[in-house]
């Protein structure tokens, strides 16, 4: 069995915006990221749990800002999970065509700011950024990649054993990144976070010839990576909130577009669910159609963008709605599937009670099931099948540890 990698990988995203991307590099894309959401939750538990213990015992110096860092982690990917979940509802197990293919573009590279809170982006040891992160989903993955690797530098959550001149691979890596994001900064700032970088450049200089003396730098490492990961956070933050404060005819259009796609999509989700479920929620998917086009007026854009914005949140909120419905559907179908195994594993109760309670619970299964696979599926009458189903269940397998305690 192949171990999994200590940290997510973030994948190369195809296409850029506006063009349509092959379904062949969708699903890779898709399946990658799929890969991506499930390694970084993971990953993000346990940074949780090592600063809680960091904070509550004080076992790590320097734990300033780790909480805000966790929960902007968090943040991030749950933006990254929910446009995945968009994306998947747009790639429909492969139905796509030329319009979908486009969509699927648009959802990849447009901004995920709608979904994320702006408060989490208001940070005190960034001073350049103010408002929300309008970053798009790589950058968005970027920037999570980041900050895990800063935490994790910071709670020394990587093995002290491990090969250093890996590690110091990653950092010309990450130096190099680090590098491309300098040169597109503005030049009140470049020349700060050039500075930063030559230093970086010459600490990582200094231990690559200390380690090839022989010298032990595993100590040096850690906080060198911490440090690479903050500057190379800092500057993806200043480069969104630049763009955040770019309030122009191109950035209306492009939102506009990305909202179009993102109703299209949970259009899609909506019908699936009415489908699927009854009652189901009945909440309007509004249309950024509706708004007109982008005002060609400086002046008139900035009201346009407000509108806008109260789209995007009547999208977030039917988002919610419908996902919510079909995850309720799912958790009473594994419900339901671990009371049967539970139900096989009940000792029978003697006599001819044993055979008419094993057909009852059948029965009830059996309903449940049938109601829970409809199409759409009586959410009424499932919850009370299911509860029933888990009620007699309780009620048959309680009596037997005191027929055995009075025998």
């Amino acid at each position: 069995m192949i171990a999994p990698p200590a940290t997510a990988i973030t994948p190369a995203p195809p296409g850029r915006i506006g063009a349509a991307i092959s379904s062949g590099e969708a699903l890779g894309y898709l399946e990658a990221l799929g890969t991506w959401r499930d390694q970084r939750r993971s990953e993000l538990d346990r940074l949780d749990e090592a600063a809680l213990a960091a904070t509550d015992g004080d076992t790590v110096t320097g734990t300033t800002g780790l909480t805000g860092d966790v929960l902007l982690s968090m943040a991030l990917w749950k933006a990254v999970a929910d446009r995945y979940d968009l994306l998947m509802a747009t790639w429909d197990s492969g139905r796509v065509g030329q319009a979908e293919r486009e969509r699927l573009s648009t959802l990849i590279w447009g901004r995920l700011d709608a979904t994320l809170d702006p408060r989490l982006a208001q940070r005190p040891d960034v001073p350049s950024s103010s408002g929300a992160l309008a970053v798009s989903l790589p950058e968005a993955m970027r920037l999570s990649d980041a900050l895990a690797a800063s935490l994790r530098a910071r709670l020394s959550l990587d093995p002290g054993d491990a090969d250093v001149s890996e590690r110091l691979r990653g950092l010309r890596a990450q130096l190099e990144r680090v590098r491309d994001l300098v040169t597109s900064e503005p030049q009140d700032s470049r020349d700060a976070f050039s500075r930063k970088l030559t230093t970086l450049d010459e600490r990582l200089g200094e231990m690559v010839q200390k380690a090839k003396r022989g010298a032990d730098v595993g100590g040096l490492v850690g906080p060198l990576e911490a440090d690479a990961a903050r500057t190379e956070r800092d500057l993806i933050v200043g480069s969104a909130t630049r763009a955040e404060a770019a309030r122009d005819t191109a950035r209306a259009g492009q939102l506009r577009d990305e909202l179009a796609a993102r109703g299209a999509a949970i259009r899609d989700l909506a019908a699936h669910c009415v489908a699927a479920v009854s009652p189901a929620p009945r909440l309007a998917v509004p249309d950024v159609a509706a708004l007109g086009p982008v005002p060609k007026a400086t002046a008139d854009v900035g009201a346009y963008l407000a509108r806008l914005a109260t789209v995007s949140r009547a999208l977030n909120l039917a988002h919610a709605a419908y996902a919510t419905a079909l995850d309720e559907r799912d958790e009473l179908r594994g419900r339901l599937e671990a009371y049967a195994i539970k139900a096989r594993r009940v000792p029978g109760h003697g006599g001819d009670t044993s055979e008419g309670t094993s057909d009852d619970l059948a029965e009830l299964f059996r309903r449940a099931q049938e109601v829970l696979g409809g199409q759409p599926a009586d959410m009424t009458r499932a919850r009370a099948l299911v509860a029933a189903h888990q009620a007699y269940l309780a009620s048959r397998a309680a009596p037997t540890g005191l027929t055995r305690g009075t025998t």
